[in-house]
């Protein structure tokens, strides 16, 4: 039995998000059914991690046990053969037996795009959260620094399954950045991991921030335990995954 990871990027828009949903398209789905045709029998794709419908990936990881001899490269051929063209897998790896892409993984980043113009490029609208509405970005830009850091995002989270074995919401935020390049808001995010729905809800923030509603006072209140959790959410379409890091080689 030999142990296979894949690098995947996914258009989000027509699927309800990575994890297998009862009678919904989703992409770990897609991805189990071409695997299952080229082994002959099912098999269980593992992820690197969940994204929300709508979601977008440059790079997300998984991994799969597989009898079949097949090389790498011809693997890879066969699988973009079967995928739907919004699903790609980019690169192949045969990995050690006890390789998990969620595990494994040593940090993630992800990218949420707004378009600040009154008018939309059809070819980029899949991709942004159109928001040509009036923003201090000068003060989400300063506040979107102050997540840098370790601390528990329980107030950044969805209500999870996982919630009742008590798994700890503490991560550990490597970047926090945010700027703007043309017409175009741009923050990206770098951390030990994200809890369900984490990035959204901060950007959600970030955008209250930006209306006047919401403040760098207010965040450090919310990281350092407030009970209250923040309820704003930015819309699923401009948020991408763009890395997913493991340790060397």
């Amino acid at each position: 039995m030999r142990r296979m990871s894949i690098l995947v990027s996914y258009d989000g828009t027509a699927y309800h998000g990575w994890q297998v949903q009862p009678g919904l398209p989703t992409v770990q789905l897609e991805l189990e059914t071409v695997v299952a045709k080229l082994e002959g029998k099912p098999v269980h794709v593992v992820g690197s991690g969940r994204t929300d419908a709508g979601v977008h990936a440059l790079a997300v990881c998984a991994a799969f046990d597989l009898e079949n001899p097949i090389p790498e490269a011809n693997l890879r051929k066969a699988l973009n053969r079967y995928l739907p063209p919004d699903i790609r897998v980019h690169e192949v790896r045969e990995r050690p037996h006890g390789f998990h892409p969620r595990f494994d993984a040593i940090a993630k980043t992800y990218e949420y795009r707004i378009w600040r113009e009154e008018v939309c490029p059809p070819f980029v609208r899949r991709y942004v959260h159109h928001h040509p509405y009036p923003l201090n970005e000068a003060a989400m830009i300063a506040t979107a620094a102050h997540f840098v850091g370790e601390y528990d995002f329980t107030a950044f989270s969805s209500m999870d399954p996982k919630d009742a074995v008590g798994r700890s919401k503490v991560r550990r935020i490597f970047e926090s950045k945010m700027w703007r390049e043309g017409d175009q808001l741009n923050y990206r995010v770098r951390g030990s991991g994200f809890l369900k729905h984490m990035v959204r809800h901060m950007m959600g923030f970030l955008l209250e921030v930006g209306k006047g509603n919401q403040s760098g006072e207010e965040l450090e209140k919310y990281l350092a335990g407030a009970p209250a959790k923040v309820r704003d959410s930015a819309p699923s379409r401009g948020l991408t995954q763009i890395s997913v890091e493991y340790p060397l080689p």
